[in-house]
């Protein structure tokens, strides 16, 4: 994956600690609105509770993940000037930056699929989007903040479907659990929170968009499962495969409980906070 979709945090202005609001719940210890700086944020743009972040109120923060749009928004958009140098830029800077977050997301759809094989028929196709996507991204201010994101989005998410069905076609087991059907007619919409689903064989499974929070896919099989936009808020993922899935990002992982046992992509980091697997037990006598 591109360098320039992962966070570079030294070379952000620390956007997502003030740009972004928060409420006071489980992620967040306090309530923050929008444009207002994080308390915690220092005058280098650390954080200064960073190693203490989920001790601390604020597992949120460890979820999220903006593709690299920070350090885009800050030596790119606005050349290297930082909001508190140049406070008339700070409204606009906060506005851009959710906007290019959202164009460096599907960039990263975009590069992902140009890697699966069974739709290179689509890869001209992709790499024009990808391409389109990223002179968007190096727009001008004014540009970006009058730029019609959903239409976008739109025209990229229909391609990134028919390169899914492309990639998961061959799958010995493909069934279509879009939109949350995940099991018969039994589990839909919200019912697949905290659905029991370990073991699981959700292989080339149609999971775009699904609500999995709080479900138990421990030990499931999910290679090749397509899990763009899926919720996976405190999900079981110990033990689960998911080599292979297309469209799982680092922030989905960010949010979900795996452990060494999960088995994920190259391109994907295991989360600080997963815990490690279970022992087996020794036999007693």
């Amino acid at each position: 994956m591109s360098e320039s979709l992962k966070a570079d945090c030294e070379s952000c202005f620390g956007l997502c600690c003030v740009a972004l609001p928060f409420s006071a719940s489980a992620d967040f210890a306090i309530d923050k609105d929008a444009g207002q700086p994080c308390p915690n944020l220092e005058t280098d743009f650390r954080c200064g509770i960073h190693r203490d972040l989920r001790k601390r109120g604020f597992p949120g923060c460890t979820v999220y993940d903006c593709f690299g749009a920070g350090q885009k928004v800050s030596q790119v958009t606005f050349s290297g000037r930082d909001w508190r140098q140049a406070p008339e830029t700070a409204t606009q800077m906060f506005a851009v930056f959710p906007v290019v977050r959202q164009l460096h997301e599907l960039m990263w759809y975009l590069t992902e699929a140009l890697t699966l094989a069974p739709a290179r028929e689509l890869h001209d196709e992709l790499r024009a989007a990808l391409d389109e996507t990223g002179r968007l991204s190096r727009g001008d201010a004014d540009d970006l903040l009058v730029l019609d994101v959903p239409a976008h989005r739109q025209a990229v998410n229909t391609l990134l479907l028919r390169t899914s069905e492309l990639a998961r076609a061959g799958s010995p087991r493909r069934k279509n659990r879009r939109g949350a059907d995940l099991i018969g007619a039994k589990l839909k919409g919200a019912d697949l929170i905290g659905a029991k689903l370990k073991g699981a064989d959700l292989r080339a499974a149609d999971l775009r968009g699904a609500y999995l929070i709080g479900a138990d896919l421990r030990g499931a099989d999910l290679r090749l499962a397509d899990l763009i936009g899926a919720d996976l808020r405190g999900t079981e993922l110990g033990g689960a495969d998911l080599t292979g899935s297309i469209f799982l990002t680092q922030p989905q992982l960010n949010a979900a409980k795996g452990d060494g046992a999960t088995k994920l992509s190259p391109t994907l980091t295991r989360p600080a906070h997963w815990s490690a697997p279970d022992r087996p037990r020794r036999a007693t006598r």
